[in-house]
C-alpha cells in the first residue's frame, strides 16, 4: 500500500517532466530565426529539404521521438519518417497555431507520446507555423516500470527493518512492564497514585541521578516540601543534615530516627532497580514524646519514692524530738524544711512570670534536690508572660535541663544553673520592638570535648544508654532545630571552671508590652511555621 500511495505521484512527476523535456525542445526550434523565411518558401515542403534537415538534428541531439514543423495549413514539412513529408498533421494543431503553447500526452502516427507544441513567429510576431516534439511515452513508463524492483525492494526492506524493531520495540516494553498489557497499565498508574496518595508514610523517589522524581502528600507535609522539589537533587531541596543524608544513601540501615521541621521521623531507603531508591518516613514526633513522657514519669516516680523515704526520715525526726520535749528545736526544724521549699519556689514564680515555663522549672528543681544537684537561677533571669509559643521554649529549656542534671549528677558540688533573660536583637515588627530570649544553661559535669561541640546537635547521637522506648540523641537536635526554626541559634562550649555551658538565642519570642504594636504572629513556631 504504501508503495503504491509513493508509485502514484511518482508516475505523475515523471510525465510531467517528459511533457516539460518535449516543451522545451519545441521552444528551442521554434526560436530558430530562418525557420519562419523557410516556411514561406515557394518551393513547398521536402523530404530533403532544409527544414527536414534542422527538424532531423534537433531530434538527434535532444533523443525526441520526433521533430515535426508545420505551416500554417497544418502541412508537415518535416517528419521522422521522410515520406510523410507534405501531409497533414494527424491531429489538431489549432492551438499551437493560435499562438498558444500546448504540453500534453496523445497518441499519433508514431504512438503514444508526451507532446508540446509551439507557435512559430516571423519577425513582425504574425504566426507562421509551429513546432510538435514528442517524447515516447512507452520511454516513460519503461522507466517507471524499471524502477519498480528497486521501489519494492526498499518498500519490503523497510516493512522488514519495521517489523523486527516492532518486535525488539514489544520484547522490551513487555521486560520493562513485567508481561503487563498496555489495558492494564492505565488502570495500574490510577491504583499507584491512590496508593501513595492515600497511605499515612511519606514516600519520596529518586531517580538514578538522585534527583528527586516524587513526593507524596504526606512526605509533602513531613519534610515541608512542595511539588517544585521535583525534578531537584535532594541536597538542593532539602539543604545538608541527616535527612538528606538519609535519601542521599550516605546514612545507611534500617529505622533510622531523623528530625525534620520538629518532626521526629523513622526512615528506610530501598535501592531500586533502574539505579534510583525510594525513602519512607513515618511520623514518631508522638510515640517520641510519648516515650519522653515515660521517662519523665519513671523519674518523677523515682523521685517521689525518695520524697517519701526523706519524709519519713523527717517525720521519724520531728517525732523523737517531741517525744524528747524539745518542742522548740522541732518548731524551728520544721519551719526550715518548709521555708527552704517555699524560697525555691516563691524566687522561681517571681522571676519567671510564664505559668507553664515556672511550673516546668519548679519540677526541675524538685528532681534536682532528690539527685544531690544544687538547682539555681542566675540574678539576671526574668521572663515576662507574653512569650509568642510557651511549649517550644518548654520543650528547649526541659531538654537542656535535663541534660545538664544528668551530666552533674554524682559529681563533687554538683551544680546546674539556668539563665533566662530577655534581649533585644534588633528587629521589629511594624517598628515596634521585639524582643529575643536568652537560654543558657550551665552544670558541673565532666565537660564535652572541643570536637563534639556539632556532633552532640547532630540526631541519633548519645553517649547515654537508651532508654525504654529504644532512642536517643534526639533532645539535643530538637533543641538546635527549634532555635533555627525561629531563626535562632543552640551552640555548646566549656564555661570558666569546667562542665558544659549550652546556649540557646530565640529571636521575637516575646511579644511587645501592651501599647508598642503588635508583636509576632502566634502561628510562627507551631508545626506549619516556615523553614528558616
Amino acid at each position: 500500500m504504501t508503495t503504491g500511495l509513493f508509485l502514484g505521484p511518482y508516475s505523475e512527476r515523471l510525465d510531467e517532466q517528459a511533457m516539460d523535456r518535449a516543451l522545451s525542445v519545441a521552444q528551442a526550434t521554434a526560436a530558430d530565426p530562418e525557420l519562419p523565411t523557410l516556411l514561406r518558401a515557394r518551393e513547398g515542403p521536402s523530404a530533403d529539404g532544409p527544414v527536414q534537415t534542422i527538424a532531423e538534428r534537433v531530434r538527434r541531439s535532444t533523443g525526441a521521438s520526433y521533430v515535426v514543423v508545420l505551416d500554417r495549413r497544418g502541412i508537415r514539412w518535416s517528419h521522422t519518417e521522410p515520406h510523410r513529408v507534405g501531409e497533414r498533421v494527424s491531429t489538431d494543431p489549432a492551438e499551437a497555431l493560435a499562438g498558444r503553447e500546448v504540453r500534453h500526452i496523445d497518441a499519433g502516427t508514431l504512438g503514444r507520446s508526451a507532446r508540446g507544441k509551439v507557435p512559430v513567429r516571423d519577425a513582425a510576431g504574425q504566426v507562421v507555423g509551429a513546432v510538435s516534439v514528442g517524447m515516447a511515452y512507452d520511454d516513460v513508463r519503461e522507466r517507471l516500470l524499471a524502477s519498480l524492483p528497486e521501489l519494492l525492494a526498499y518498500a519490503g526492506g523497510a516493512l522488514g527493518a519495521g517489523a523486527l524493531a516492532a518486535l525488539l520495540v514489544s520484547r522490551k516494553l513487555r521486560r520493562k512492564t513485567h508481561g503487563l498489557a498496555f489495558s492494564d497499565l492505565s488502570a495500574l498508574l490510577a491504583e499507584r497514585s491512590a496508593m501513595l496518595h492515600g497511605i499515612h508514610e511519606g514516600i519520596v523517589a529518586l531517580d538514578a541521578r538522585g534527583r528527586i522524581r516524587l513526593v507524596n502528600d504526606e512526605a509533602q507535609r513531613l519534610l515541608e516540601l512542595g511539588p517544585e522539589a521535583q525534578g531537584l537533587t535532594a541536597d538542593e531541596a532539602l539543604g545538608p543534615g541527616r535527612t538528606t543524608d538519609v535519601l542521599t544513601g550516605r546514612a545507611t540501615g534500617r529505622d533510622l530516627l531523623t528530625v525534620s521541621g520538629g518532626r521526629v521521623l523513622l526512615a528506610n531507603r530501598m535501592p531500586t532497580d533502574d539505579g534510583g531508591a525510594v525513602a519512607t518516613f513515618r511520623d514518631r514526633t508522638e510515640l517520641e514524646l510519648l516515650g519522653r513522657e515515660l521517662d519523665g514519669s519513671h523519674g518523677l516516680i523515682d523521685a517521689l519514692r525518695a520524697q517519701e523515704h526523706e519524709h519519713a526520715n523527717r517525720v521519724h525526726l520531728l517525732l523523737g524530738l517531741l517525744q524528747l520535749g524539745l518542742y522548740d528545736e522541732a518548731v524551728d526544724y520544721l519551719s526550715e524544711t518548709a521555708g527552704r521549699r517555699r524560697d525555691t519556689t516563691r524566687e522561681i514564680s517571681e522571676r519567671v512570670r510564664e505559668p507553664l515555663l515556672a511550673a516546668l522549672l519548679v519540677g526541675k528543681a524538685t528532681v534536682a534536690a532528690e539527685r544531690g544537684v544544687a538547682f539555681r537561677l542566675t540574678p539576671g533571669t526574668r521572663v515576662p508572660d507574653r512569650l509568642v509559643d510557651p511549649r517550644e521554649l518548654a520543650t528547649v529549656v526541659g531538654n537542656l535541663v535535663d541534660n545538664a542534671l544528668d551530666a552533674a549528677a554524682g559529681t563533687e558540688n554538683a551544680t546546674v544553673e539556668v539563665e533566662l533573660a530577655v534581649r533585644e536583637d534588633g528587629r521589629t515588627t511594624r517598628a515596634a520592638p521585639a524582643p529575643g530570649l536568652l537560654i543558657r544553661v550551665r552544670d558541673s559535669g565532666r565537660g564535652i570535648p572541643p570536637e563534639q561541640y556539632e556532633l552532640i546537635f547532630t540526631e541519633g547521637w548519645s553517649t547515654k544508654e537508651p532508654p525504654a522506648h529504644g532512642w536517643r540523641g534526639l533532645g539535643l537536635a530538637l533543641v538546635r532545630r527549634l532555635a533555627e526554626r525561629h531563626g535562632g541559634t543552640a551552640t555548646v562550649c566549656e564555661p570558666t571552671g569546667g562542665g558544659a555551658e549550652f546556649t540557646v538565642t530565640i529571636p521575637e519570642a516575646l511579644r511587645p508590652e501592651p501599647g508598642h504594636g503588635p508583636g509576632p504572629s502566634p502561628a510562627r513556631g507551631t508545626a506549619g511555621a516556615e523553614r528558616p
